[in-house]
């Protein structure tokens, strides 16, 4: 029971390295410094961080809901890394880059690791908008993806941070890998907007029975424009 314990600490505590020292956490990954553990600790915590958030937006429709996003959101943010890695990582060694897959894969899930933790910390907000507005779907759907928004930023600003360091020790190629990287992610965002809305429902629409799939039917932008348009009035 204790090594559980200290096993699960163990994993938390690299990533709180991970945000008090982010310099040196990417140095040690560049220096290829315990990666295995690292790989796992990040996985296991941010898919602990992602649970509770999802668990938070489905529980606006039901437990069952609840129960759903608990899986899904981690399982989205895993999958848009696993279809989206592949390019990156071939395109970057085919320019110059020598640094192994597990680096790559490394510091992708720092980034992802970043937003799980921004999310988990604006959790109580979540909570607070869920308990005081239960009859405005819209805005608490809109409130979500503006936070998915911001806190994707940063992830993704703290992968580029990650990659050009990363990149520091291969010097053949490496604006052509800056450019990479920069379309890389642009990829990245849309793979992710169309993931999401494949799975979705994560919030479930107040007068529908539990989904756990919903058709796929119009587009993540339109939906966004029609919620926009019902809390202004203009529908």
């Amino acid at each position: 029971m204790l090594e559980k314990q200290s096993y699960k600490i163990q994993h938390f505590h690299t990533l709180i390295s991970l945000l008090r020292d982010r310099q040196g956490f990417l140095e040690e990954i560049r220096q290829e410094i315990r990666l295995q553990n690292k790989i796992n600790s990040l996985f296991v915590s941010s898919s602990i961080f992602f649970a509770i958030y999802g668990a938070i937006i489905g529980a606006s429709h039901s437990w069952a809901q609840a129960l759903s996003g608990a899986i899904k959101l981690p399982a989205f943010y895993l999958l848009t890394l696993i279809i989206c890695f592949p390019t990156l990582f071939f395109f970057s060694v085919l320019f110059g880059s020598r640094s192994s897959i597990q680096q790559h894969f490394a510091v992708l899930l720092t980034s992802v690791s970043v937003i799980s933790v921004l999310l988990f910390s604006l959790a109580p907000v979540t909570l607070f908008f869920l308990i005081t507005t239960p009859d405005s779907y819209q805005f608490f759907k809109l409130l979500n993806v503006l936070i998915f928004s911001i806190t994707g930023i940063f992830g993704v600003r703290f992968l580029y941070e990650g990659m050009q360091l990363l990149s520091q020790q291969d010097e053949v190629g490496k604006r052509t890998r800056t450019t990479i990287l920069r379309s890389w992610l642009l990829l990245y965002g849309f793979v992710g907007m169309q993931l999401g809305w494949f799975l979705r429902p994560f919030f479930g629409a107040p007068d529908s029975k539990f989904e756990l799939f919903r058709a796929v039917r119009g587009n993540f932008y339109l939906d966004i424009v029609a919620a926009i348009s019902e809390i202004l009035g203009l529908r």
